[in-house]
Formats: structure tokens, sequence, C-alpha cells
């Protein structure tokens, strides 16, 4: 464990496209030794696994890798990715920027799979799997050219990727609302990451969003059943339990790289949302 959190970027995983690596699995982790330590990515990494015995933890989440399965993983969590032997499959990472630059906007928040808290596949059809399977082995053969204007069609190929990612999610979660289709909620989770540790009221981001704290309020409990406050609160957790699962630094520490005003309102806020003490929560993980 260390003091603080590794932050990865993608410029440290290939040197030819920064904004974009596909790569097999057994490759990626050969290569890549810090994905055995909790780190957080700047980028989209998404796992596709066909064959490995290992785990990945994703914030306070834990999943085995005993069968297929694909696993979404975005920028800010704290993960680690843990094959135990040669793994078989395909990892794509991305940045937001590299999305972006295809629509001359981010529409990445317009697929709701990305909004959901578990974004893991473990049953798809066959027809499904062979879908994804010629898709990744054209995006590979288009990556290894190296060519300029193929980052474009790498562009266009991740967009479809996501589209049927977006289907297959709609079925693990039918009946359930997953898709915030608002920008303004959007924007207003990039503000709260940034922002979280100096500013804790949803006026501020209200302001911040030229809109008003009560009408900023009612988008956030029409489009999700959450106040905009539950919004600040559930990141601030988050962030906490990240720092104390990963991190070596104090309570002390960590209420303040949280931006409380003292560790005792830090205790409270923590005990009051998790029903136990950050001491507690760190002995227990």
């Amino acid at each position: 464990m260390h003091p603080k959190v590794k932050v990865c970027t993608l410029d440290q995983f290939d040197t030819n496209f920064q904004q974009f690596l596909i790569c097999n699995l057994d490759d990626f982790q050969a290569t890549f030794q810090e994905l055995h330590m909790p780190h957080k990515n700047d980028f989209y990494t998404i796992l596709f696994v066909d064959d490995a015995i290992g785990v990945v933890q994703i914030d306070n989440a834990t999943f085995h890798l005993e069968q297929k399965k694909i696993i979404v993983i975005e920028p800010g969590s704290v993960n680690t990715i843990d094959f135990k032997k040669n793994a078989s499959g395909k990892v794509i990472c991305f940045s937001e920027l590299f999305f972006s630059l295809r629509y001359n906007n981010n529409i990445l928040h317009h697929f709701g799979f990305l909004e959901t808290e578990n974004r893991v596949i473990s049953e798809m059809p066959e027809w499904q799997t062979e879908k994804f399977e010629s898709l990744l082995k054209l995006i590979h053969q288009e990556y290894l050219l190296h060519s300029e204007e193929g980052l474009n069609v790498l562009r266009s190929y991740i967009n479809i990727i996501l589209f049927e990612l977006e289907r297959l999610f709609s079925q693990v979660t039918a009946g359930m609302k997953t898709a915030l289709k608002s920008d303004k909620i959007y924007q207003y989770k990039k503000l709260i990451e940034v922002h979280y540790s100096k500013h804790k009221l949803p006026s501020y981001y209200a302001g911040k969003l030229n809109i008003t704290t009560n009408h900023l309020n009612k988008l956030c409990k029409e489009e999700t059943g959450k106040t905009a406050g539950d919004f600040i609160r559930k990141h601030i957790l988050l962030e906490s339990q990240r720092q104390l699962r990963y991190t070596t630094l104090s309570i002390n520490e960590i209420a303040d790289e949280l931006g409380f005003e003292s560790p005792s309102y830090f205790i409270t806020f923590f005990k009051k949302q998790v029903g136990n003490t950050p001491e507690i929560f760190r002995k227990e993980n």
C-alpha cells in the first residue's frame, strides 16, 4: 500500500497512439506491471476476457475471472488487474478526448451503461460473442497500421463497440433506469469530481451550470430519484473509501484531503453513510 494511489495516463502504455490502445490481455499484463497494484486511470478500459484465472478489483467491487467476462473500468476508479496465468482476450483503452474528436463534442454520457455502478457482463449469446470477436479483430488490424486516417476509423469502431455494450447492459438491467440523458447532470457529475473537496453544496455547482439550485435538484430527482446533495455525498464517500482502502494516509490526512473542517466532521459523515467508523472500514477492507 502506498501513501497515495498512482494515476496512470494512456501515454505511459503506448507511444504511437497516445489516446488509444488495443492489445492482447497477456501482453497487457506482462508489459504494464503497475496493473498489479492499486492505481487510477485517466482513460476508459474495456477488458474482453475469453479465458483467465484471476481477479479484477474496481473500488469496492471484486470480480473473479473463472468465465468469459466483459469489464468496463471508467476513469478515476481505483483498480487492480491480476491474472494468475496467461490470459486470452483483448483490452481496449481510450481517452475521453480520443472519442470526443469523432463528434466535435463528448457524447459518452449518452451511453447509459457508463453511468451504472456494475459494468460487468458475464453471460451473452454466442452470436454476440462472435460479433465482438470480429469487431476486435478488425480494430486490432486497423490499430497496427498506425495510419493517421486510421484514427477516425478506430473512433467509429469504438462507437460501434459502445452501442453493442449498451444493448447488452440494457438487457441485464431491464426495468432499471440507467441512462442519464441530461447534459446538465453529466456536467454536474464532472464538476463534482473536480471540486468536491472544496465545494460541498449544490448551490456552487448550480451557479457553475447557470441554473438555480432548485432546478438542479429537480433535474436530479426526475432523472435519478436522488437529490443534488446525494450526488455530492456519494462522491465524497467513494473517494474516502478509496483513500482508506488503497492508501496509508491517516484518518486526519484523509479528512484534510477531502476538505473536511476537522477529522471529527469526517468521521461523523462517514459513519452516517456507512454505519461504521473509517478505522473499522479500513481494518475490514
